[in-house]
C-alpha cells in the first residue's frame, strides 16, 4: 500500500513539475514573440504579426487558385489589412444575408438577385477602395516631389532621398516608398520598384514622375528643376482634379440615387399591396420584365457614371 502511494505522490510530482514547465515554456515563447513583434514593429509594419489572422485554412486553399491570386493583388492594392481567405468569408457571409433578406422582404425571386448584386458589390468596393487610395496618393505627389528635389539639391542620392521621403510622407505614399525602398534593399533595379509602384497605383501623374526619376537616373541631367517643374503642375492639376471633382459631385449622387428609387418602389408596391411581388414574379413574364428593369437600371446607372467620368 505505501508502495502505490509512494508511486502516486512520484507521479503527482512528476506531472506538476511538467505543467510549471509548460507554463514557463509558454510564457516565454509568449514574451518571444512579443518582443520581436515590437523589434519589427521599430521599423516599419510587419505583415501577419499585427493581429491574429483568421480563416487560415481558407485563405492557404484560395491562394492556391488563380482568383485567390488575383485577389490577392487587388486587396495589395486597396490597403486594406485583410486576408484572401478573411475578404471572400467576409463576401460569402454577406451575399448570403442579402440574399435572405432580399428573400424576405420582397420574394424569393429577388434573393438570387441580390446575390449577384452582392458579388458585384464586393468588386466594386474593391476598385472603389483602389481608386480612394490612388486619389489620396496623387494628392501627395506635388510634396512627394518636392521632398525629392530638396533632398537631391542637398547632394544626397535618389535612393536615399526615397528612402527619405518613406519616412517623412503618411499613407500610402509613405507605405509604397517603403515597398520601394525594401526592393531597392534586396538589390532590385531602380525600374523595376517604381514601375512595380506605378502598376498598383496606375495614374498618369505618377507615370510622369516614375519616367522622370527613370530618366534621371540613366542619363543624369538637371534631376532638381525638373523637379520642381513637376511640383508646380501637380498642384496645378490637384487643384483641376478637386474643381472638376466638385462640379460632377451633383451627377454622381444622381447615379446613386437611380437604383435606391427603384428598390424604393418595389419596397412601396408591395407595401400597398401586400404579395404583389410574389404574383409578379410568379409568371416567366413577370420575372422578365423585372430582370429587364433592373437591367435598364444598371444601363442607366453606368451611362451617368460614365458620362460624369472626366479625365484631367
Amino acid at each position: 500500500m505505501s508502495h502505490i502511494a509512494l508511486l502516486t505522490l512520484g507521479a503527482t510530482l512528476l506531472g506538476c513539475v511538467l505543467v510549471v514547465m509548460g507554463v514557463h515554456a509558454y510564457t516565454s515563447g509568449r514574451a518571444q514573440r512579443a518582443a520581436l513583434i515590437d523589434r519589427l514593429s521599430a521599423t516599419g509594419p510587419v505583415e501577419g504579426l499585427a493581429r491574429r489572422r483568421r480563416f487560415s485554412g481558407v485563405d492557404r486553399r484560395l491562394r492556391g487558385t488563380a482568383l485567390g491570386r488575383r485577389l490577392e493583388v487587388k486587396l495589395a492594392t486597396t490597403g486594406l489589412d485583410l486576408t484572401p481567405g478573411e475578404f471572400f468569408v467576409s463576401m460569402l457571409g454577406g451575399v448570403a444575408a442579402l440574399w435572405l433578406i432580399a428573400a424576405s422582404l420582397l420574394a424569393d425571386f429577388f434573393g438570387p438577385v441580390a446575390a449577384v448584386i452582392g458579388l458585384w458589390g464586393a468588386n466594386a468596393f474593391l476598385n472603389w477602395q483602389r481608386a480612394k487610395r490612388t486619389e489620396k496618393f496623387i494628392n501627395q505627389l506635388p510634396e512627394l516631389a518636392r521632398i525629392l528635389a530638396n533632398a537631391t539639391q542637398a547632394g544626397l542620392a535618389l535612393r536615399t532621398a526615397i528612402g527619405l521621403a518613406a519616412e517623412e510622407l503618411e499613407a500610402p505614399a509613405g507605405e509604397e516608398l517603403s515597398r520601394v525602398t525594401h526592393r531597392l534593399a534586396v538589390g532590385d533595379s531602380l525600374d523595376d520598384a517604381l514601375g512595380e509602384m506605378a502598376e498598383r497605383l496606375p495614374s498618369r501623374e505618377l507615370v510622369v514622375l516614375v519616367t522622370t526619376l527613370v530618366l534621371s537616373s540613366r542619363a543624369g541631367g538637371a534631376i532638381v528643376g525638373s523637379l520642381r517643374n513637376l511640383t508646380v503642375t501637380l498642384e496645378q492639376r490637384k487643384e483641376t482634379r478637386r474643381e472638376v471633382r466638385t462640379q460632377l459631385s451633383q451627377v454622381t449622387m444622381t447615379a446613386y440615387v437611380i437604383p435606391v428609387i427603384g428598390v424604393g418602389s418595389l419596397l412601396l408596391v408591395d407595401k400597398v399591396m401586400p404579395g404583389a411581388l410574389d404574383r409578379m414574379t410568379g409568371s416567366f413574364v413577370g420575372q422578365a420584365a423585372v430582370l429587364v428593369a433592373l437591367g435598364m437600371f444598371v444601363v442607366g446607372f453606368a451611362l451617368i457614371r460614365r458620362l460624369s467620368k472626366i479625365d484631367v
